[in-house]
């Protein structure tokens, strides 16, 4: 059976990938906040209480599946973060705290996961990038996200260097507006017809990790729907 960590499980795009890995026949573990911890319930699903801005627990957590598991096969890390400000209202604590929220609790689990693909030769991970992290025109009056996520790009491409040549993948997933309550709640009078569902990228996420998808390197995957 193969081993996905999905990180934000508790999540609307987390609570969607987990649903479709489970109904493939993988072995879920997912991260969640503590409050949420024991919320679910399948035989293939494992919930972990975790935070990841800490890169010693998260590090220590990912060891603990290895030894349990003996390998890692994917990697989904959808948690983050949004706020707005632009250059004159983001001090650098307001860029920290969008980095931390976004970038750390990525890398400090994506890090030792690509280790231990490296090791076994095979992988695949999946980084929750962002518009205005791959085009700078996007993320006027959100510079702290707007950075913050471009590092999660960056990142994929140098995890993918690093694995020429070898069947270990890291993904950059942007989409456009994600379809959840909270979105439409908070932007009432859009088409949300032209969002994309949670759903829809679990599905590509799914394609991404199947034999059809083995021979695609270096991908950033745009799922914008009609945006």
């Amino acid at each position: 059976m193969r081993t996905i960590i999905v990180t934000g499980a508790a999540g609307n795009l987390g609570r969607a990938v987990v649903q479709k890995f489970l109904r493939e026949g993988w072995r879920v573990v997912g991260t969640i906040n503590r409050e949420r911890a024991g919320t679910e319930n399948h035989e293939n699903l494992s919930l972990v209480a975790l935070d990841l801005m800490d890169e010693a627990a998260s590090r220590q957590f990912i060891v603990e599946m290895i030894e349990k598991y003996g390998r890692i096969d994917a990697l989904v890390a959808t948690v983050g973060g949004f706020t707005m400000g632009s250059v004159a209202e983001s001090g650098i604590a307001e860029i920290y705290g969008q980095l931390r929220l976004n970038f750390d609790t990525a890398y400090n689990v994506a890090r030792p996961c690509f280790g231990q693909m490296m090791q076994q030769k095979q992988g695949r991970i999946f980084l929750v990038a962002s518009r205005p992290g791959l085009e700078a025109h996007e993320g006027e009056g959100m510079v702290g996200y707007g950075l913050a996520k471009s590092l999660i790009v960056r990142t994929a491409q140098l995890m993918n260097i690093e694995a020429k040549g070898i069947d270990v993948v890291t993904a950059a997933l942007v989409p456009g507006t994600i379809d959840t309550p909270q979105n439409r709640e908070s932007m009432p009078g859009k088409d949300f017809k032209s969002w994309v569902k949670p759903e829809a990228i679990a599905n590509v996420i799914s394609f991404y990790c199947s034999k059809e998808a083995s021979d695609i390197r270096e991908p950033v995957i745009k799922i914008y729907n009609n945006a």
